[in-house]
């Protein structure tokens, strides 16, 4: 049997392009190439699609041939313009290494279950209510999860200052990493945190912060037949948690370390992975997913959100976890392409 010829999406137009390219240089030094035959299609950030080489540091600059994924289900793949003609390239499965805004939400998601390509990862459905943490919380908290007290807050409204408890935090309701993430301690700026949410979604949602130490959980898998990694814990010397904030994330952040794995007592470990698989499977996730969350000091473990494309670069958590849990990065994409393919376990 031949190499499958997987297609790996990366790149993308929101501001989780440079992320998102470091993860897929990751990938192609993880990926094992006697098993698949991978097609960089590259998403510049102007929003063109672009067979490449690879993922370098140049790619963008490098240019490639314009590549379109189609929905038509005959081509089963990528459209390629060489010399003027469209040339077909039929794939096995696309690998998306996208994050956030159009990566995350469903929308990659909806074009490849219309050209029928199997495809790692959340569906439709799944993506889209866990890129709304809104949704996320509505449906954990309906099986009982417990998760923050929150305010939905559209265009146009803001709740009265004076009814919230302080400090609180305002985000993006759909947005990914910690872009436009605000801790407000006074009335006074709660105004100026909303506009600045409103940069990156209409929709923004102000939560109580709530007194615990952040955690996470990376899962695997389909169905009830999940592998968790190590859990990991963010330690904090000040300030709060920024992910993909820094200028050189490589070199560390400037108030936080990762600790991996957690240093919590073995009952209170058992108790985040349970909950990491019950938020998993409440939400109809699949494939791959890092669960975040609140231990607090009495053992209770609040829900944070869910990333259903979690970064894989050098630094990032969920690689991090699930090899600390004996499962290195090449073990990983395995396990999530053989869980895409059709017969995949579900």
């Amino acid at each position: 049997m031949g190499r499958l010829k997987v297609g790996i999406v990366f790149g993308g137009s929101t501001e989780e392009h440079p992320v998102s390219v470091k993860s897929a240089q990751e990938v192609a030094k993880s990926l094992d190439t006697e098993k698949y035959e991978p097609f960089w299609i590259g998403i510049t950030r102007a929003g063109a699609w672009r067979l490449c080489a690879g993922p370098g540091a140049d790619w963008e600059i490098e240019g490639g041939h314009p590549a379109v994924l189609s929905a038509d289900r005959c081509v089963h793949g990528l459209l390629v313009l060489e010399q003027g003609r469209y040339r077909e390239i039929r794939l096995d499965l696309v690998l998306p290494v996208l994050h956030g805004r159009l990566g995350e939400d469903g929308a990659i998601q909806g074009l490849l279950e219309l050209s029928g390509i199997p495809y790692v990862g959340c569906d439709v459905q799944s993506s889209a209510l866990c890129m709304d943490k809104s949704l996320t919380y509505l449906v954990a908290a309906s099986v009982g999860i417990a998760t923050p007290r929150f305010w939905a807050v559209t265009t146009g409204e803001l709740p009265d200052p004076e009814r919230l408890d302080y400090p609180v935090f305002v985000k993006p309701a759909r947005s990914g990493s910690s872009f436009g993430v605000s801790r407000v301690t006074r009335k006074e700026d709660l105004p100026g945190a909303v506009d600045l949410a409103r940069a990156y979604d209409s929709k923004v949602l102000i939560e109580e912060a709530v007194p615990g130490s952040e955690i996470g959980c990376a899962v695997l898998g389909n169905g009830v037949d999940l592998v968790v990694g190590e859990v990991d814990r963010i330690a904090l010397s000040h300030g709060f948690f920024k992910i993909h904030q820094e200028a050189e994330p490589e070199r560390g952040s400037e108030n936080s370390t990762f600790i991996v794995p957690a240093d919590i007592p073995a009952e209170a470990r058992a108790r985040v992975q349970q909950t990491a698989r019950a938020v998993y499977r409440a939400l109809g996730c699949r494939g791959l997913a890092r669960v975040d969350m609140f231990l607090m000091a009495d053992g209770r473990v609040v829900l944070n959100e869910v990333n259903t494309l979690p970064g894989l670069t050098s630094y990032s958590r969920y690689p991090r976890m699930m090899a600390a849990a004996g499962l290195p990065l090449t073990e990983v994409i395995d396990q999530i392409v053989r869980l895409a393919l059709p017969g995949g376990v579900r």
